[in-house]
């Protein structure tokens, strides 16, 4: 099959010169055909081709097409402290699901079921994302709270405080 700019060179070539209008049309569409062919997560800001990976994986995990630069820095940088071996996986997992296509709402489950040892990859991002949260147990830190996807997603009918609303530590305290 014949690449879109080089139909639309032989269909130039033909056309006759009262058919601008046809010309330029065809010229658009392409265009928007081939701007379609180029994978809108890459179009991030990142550092290098495995942060790379990570915002790709990440945008179609949480569903976005835009996450902040920033965040995803914190973030990659975090779950990279955590586990040396977070980066590799990361690029493994974005090749698995480009190789199978799989569907992101499939992708948990299709892992689980293999028995794959990406299967925790997701969790990781996903948890990251929209909890703010990186690590486990003693090792869980907070990453992001106001700016987490939890909060984000739904701040235009709920604001969720950016404080505690008693004394410093009272959220550790045991209710009566």
């Amino acid at each position: 099959m014949d690449h879109p700019e080089k139909v639309a060179e032989q269909l130039a070539e033909s056309a006759a010169p009262s058919s601008l209008g046809r010309r330029t049309l065809l010229v658009g569409l392409l265009s928007a055909y081939s701007a379609s062919l180029i994978p809108w997560a890459l179009a991030q800001p990142v550092a290098d081709a495995d942060q790379g990976a990570f915002v790709a994986v990440s945008a179609i995990l949480a569903g976005r097409q835009a996450l902040d630069a920033v965040q995803a820095k914190r973030l990659y940088d975090a779950l990279t402290a955590d586990d040396s071996a977070f980066p590799a996986a990361a690029r493994a997992l974005l090749a698995l699901i480009n190789e199978r296509k799989i569907d992101p709402l499939a992708l948990q489950k299709t892992l689980d079921d293999e028995h794959s040892p990406l299967a925790a990859v997701p969790r990781k991002i996903v948890t990251a994302w929209c909890m703010g949260i990186v690590g486990d147990g003693e090792k869980a830190r907070c990453i992001a709270y106001e700016t987490a996807l939890n909060a984000v997603i739904v701040e235009d009918v709920l604001k969720p405080p950016t404080y505690a609303y008693g004394v410093y530590g009272s959220w550790a305290k045991k209710p009566l």
